[in-house]
């Protein structure tokens, strides 16, 4: 979990280096997070919706996530429920009081919905085999395992446009006010930063995932490597979507940042 807002107190702790030192943390919660979800096959029942009801998936993150409030979860600006938009009930335990760092107009963006269909639809049949074993209830935690890693790491996009925001606001305040999506884009993209994350996602899921097996000491051959998540998979999720979908909350968050 990400600690920039938990130690000191606003602009005091909120750094580009501590937000690159909590986003290198998370990177290894969401493979981990992989990792486990692999062990269960696709289970599509489990998170498909029915004619007449939400999925099984739904209906456990929805209480699990009523659960959390009710402890403080989203006390935190750096949790977003998927379900609870408006309606998140107050923690009935004294919390934390988490110092303000984000813009107060621009801390409600929120793409956990997109989240959700990116995850089932396109990213879960990248790591997951086939198949159907009925073990929906563990399934479902697993998968919500996932998501919340994986939403946090993207929503964290706020604390990063922030501090970019905070570092040179004359690059960014010409196009916030003329609500150019496109040059905001640009300001915000780093293409040797975002290649490295990506190298260093799939080393971690090669550390992480191998599997270990009892094997002659002169058989050392690479080819005999396997994995419990192929890391080059790890690699593309956080290319084509972990990657631009933090880039996108930056961008939504910044055109809200001057309001």
């Amino acid at each position: 979990m990400a600690r920039v807002n938990e130690s000191n107190s606003g602009s005091d702790v909120l750094s580009l280096e501590s937000i690159r030192e909590s986003l290198i943390r998370q990177e290894d919660t969401i493979v981990f997070s992989l990792i486990e979800r692999s062990q269960f096959p696709l289970n599509s029942p489990a998170f498909e919706d029915s004619e007449n009801s939400s999925s099984l998936t739904e209906f456990f993150v929805r209480e699990i996530e009523v659960l959390q409030a009710k402890v403080g979860r989203y006390e935190n600006p750096e949790e977003n429920p998927f379900f609870l938009d408006n309606n998140i009930p107050h923690s009935v335990f004294p919390t934390h009081k988490y110092p303000t760092v984000l813009h107060p107009k621009a801390l409600s963006v929120n793409i956990n919905k997109r989240i959700w269909d990116v995850y089932f639809k396109e990213v879960l049949p990248l790591f997951v085999k086939p198949g159907d074993d009925g073990n929906y209830p563990s399934t479902a935690a697993s998968d919500l395992a996932c998501l919340q890693a994986i939403s946090r790491r993207i929503h964290y996009g706020k604390f990063v446009a922030e501090v970019k925001f905070r570092d040179a606001p004359q690059d960014y305040e010409p196009a916030i006010r003329a609500k150019d999506r496109e040059a905001l884009m640009k300001l915000l993209t780093f293409e040797k930063v975002e290649e490295m994350v990506k190298k260093r996602v799939q080393k971690k899921a090669e550390t992480f995932g191998q599997e270990v097996k009892c094997i002659s000491s002169d058989s050392g051959d690479e080819s005999e490597k396997k994995y419990k998540v192929d890391p080059l998979v790890v690699s593309r999720i956080y290319g084509e979507w972990l990657i631009p979908l933090t880039k996108l909350v930056e961008v939504e968050y910044l055109l809200r940042r001057l309001d």
